[in-house]
């Protein structure tokens, strides 16, 4: 994909969505953070169904920590890994509350050192909760940064970094989220839906396969 096929990429998918959202359901910063952090191997769909039940009886750092391991597991039960999940999500409620007064740090390094929270969570709430242009590199991004020939790499940190590279300025903020969409609805895993794809003339895989628009 060369720099003009990469422009036309983007501003195709920015013309069908031009203001793209997380699936995940949250009102606060916080509520954000939890869900990201439980949204490892699940589904967003999964993970709202918990999360309902979740925050309407501990929305803060602090009702998190009273609720405890214990407490919490009852309400993730239904999401994958969710013992490891609930006491990773406690633990850093702890540091929230004990570090940050209680709130959600704004940097990627503090988000990191949250039990749980990886690079690609803590680009995430960067680019959702405070606006930041952040490449949360997922499976879907990583995929579709690979076939398309967008941004090649053996690992997300490649990735992340090709895309820093690739992705032209107007389109940065909201990049990760069309790139997620594209792969989780179209560019799919198993058969990629060239055939509807609006991208598909600018795609590598699709070009060589012969059947790009």
């Amino acid at each position: 994909m060369n720099d003009d096929q990469v422009l036309n990429f983007f501003a195709t998918l920015a013309a069908a969505n031009p203001e793209p959202v997380t699936e995940l359901e949250f009102s606060s910063v916080f509520e954000l953070l939890a869900a990201v952090l439980l949204s490892a191997q699940a589904t967003d769909a999964g993970v709202n169904k918990a999360t309902r039940r979740l925050f309407a009886v501990a929305d803060t750092p602090q009702r998190m920590l009273a609720l405890g391991v214990e407490g919490l597991e009852p309400y993730i039960r239904t999401i994958g890994l969710y013992r490891t999940k609930a006491r990773n999500l406690v633990s850093t409620c702890q540091l929230l509350v004990e570090r940050h007064g209680g709130q959600v740090p704004r940097s990627l390094e503090a988000l990191q050192a949250l039990p749980g929270v990886g690079r690609k969570t803590a680009n995430v709430v960067l680019n959702v909760a405070f606006g930041e242009p952040t490449f949360a590199v997922d499976t879907h991004v990583f995929r579709v940064a690979n076939r398309t020939g967008l941004a090649p790499g053996r690992t997300p940190a490649e990735v992340e970094a090709g895309l820093e590279r690739r992705v032209p300025e107007p389109y940065r903020q909201h990049a990760h989220h069309w790139l997620i969409l594209h792969g989780r609805y179209v560019c799919l895993a198993r058969r990629p839906q060239c055939e509807r794809c609006s991208v598909a003339r600018f795609c590598d895989h699709a070009r060589a396969a012969g059947v790009a628009k």
